[in-house]
């Protein structure tokens, strides 16, 4: 492809992978080596812009800008909660938001970062859902989140539990974790890098070929009937099957999976529940976590109390699976994820009226 085949509108160098760089270095008629330097100013450093590519040619830096956008770009809000915990907001085009978790704690840093901008899976529970779905993001829109964000070199963690399924947008995400974890990139270990999804089998099949970092999977309700009203998706891919395919991965044989599951006051949390979710999980290594319930604006379902909740997690453990309590962040600044996005989104379109 010549240089005059190339797209008219910019597309981000910020999210390619070194494979997509050697590429671009052909098709700009540039030295396969350049895309090695490139690699290293994108995920190395911080610097801003082309400029700042002190060892790249002057002939390749004004390829690259009159061909990319660079692709990094600052949150315009944070909100930071009493214990630590902070909320960016970053736009993406035509007035959508996404945003961005920072968790510390004594033993990590966590950044949960957003895959999506809104979500189409509409899950009962969630306030992302309710915005619908909005946009994918790209690779680079992803990686934004690490790159552009004042912490960056504390992090450790990085879960893909933000706004929107992963793996409703599987080639963007695989690219990210690509770059996350590559020498090439960010150099993080595939172990500090969790995906979290409702359970897009075929999607999943990918992530487990092909990935090495580790997979939490939404449950909620080992039944049937109660996970179809908490999320639709249970229409299209059980989780029986869901269950079965991480069985039969590599994944499921070496590496512990996590569970995530909210726990409703009387409604999932029950002694049947237990006996199911231990028959469901008996072939699985995984662990269980417990995740409070925290009302959303308008959603119909209630909270469970503490000595419920601990009640619980003893039964689980007791039925040999392990079974912890996420702690909840964030509380004072729209903990939900997906609250301070839609927030942003509803101000933006009534400032158009």
């Amino acid at each position: 492809m010549s240089i005059s085949e190339l797209p008219l509108q910019k597309d981000l160098l910020l999210g390619k992978t070194l494979s997509d760089l050697k590429l671009i270095a052909a098709r700009l008629g540039l030295p396969a080596f350049v895309a090695g330097q490139i690699a290293y100013w994108l995920y190395k450093t911080n610097i801003q812009s082309y400029d700042e590519m002190t060892n790249v040619s002057k002939k390749a830096r004004l390829l690259l800008t009159e061909h990319f956008d660079f692709g990094v770009q600052a949150p315009v809000k944070v909100e930071q909660s009493n214990d630590g915990t902070k909320k960016y907001l970053y736009p993406v085009s035509n007035h959508k938001f996404i945003e961005t978790a920072f968790i510390p704690d004594e033993r990590r840093n966590t950044l949960c970062v957003s895959s999506q901008v809104g979500c189409k899976m509409g899950c009962l529970f969630c306030a992302t859902g309710r915005q619908g779905f909005q946009a994918q993001l790209s690779a680079g829109q992803i990686l934004n989140q690490l790159r552009s964000l004042p912490e960056r070199d504390l992090i450790t963690n990085i879960v893909f539990m933000g706004m929107g399924e992963p793996f409703d947008n599987v080639e963007e995400v695989m690219k990210a974790q690509e770059i996350l974890t590559s020498a090439y990139g960010f150099e993080l270990s595939a172990r500090k890098v969790t995906v979290s999804t409702i359970g897009i089998v075929p999607a999943m099949e990918v992530f487990l070929r092909e990935s090495k970092c580790n997979l939490a999977v939404s449950m909620h309700s080992p039944f049937d009937d109660e996970r179809r009203r908490l999320m639709p998706i249970q229409h299209v891919y059980p989780i029986k099957d869901v269950i079965e395919t991480i069985v039969k991965s590599d994944l499921g044989k070496y590496r512990r999976v996590s569970v995530e599951y909210i726990v409703f006051g009387g409604l999932n949390d029950t002694s049947r529940h237990v006996k199911e979710l231990a028959r469901l999980l008996n072939k699985l290594r995984c662990r269980i976590n417990l995740i409070r319930f925290h009302p959303v604006p308008n959603v119909p379902l209630p909270s469970t109390d503490e000595v419920r909740l601990l009640e619980f997690q003893k039964a689980l453990n007791d039925k040999g699976i392990v079974t912890t309590i996420r702690a909840s962040r964030g509380l004072d600044i729209d903990a939900a994820c997906g609250l301070l996005s839609t927030k942003a989104l509803v101000q933006s379109q009534n400032s158009e009226f």
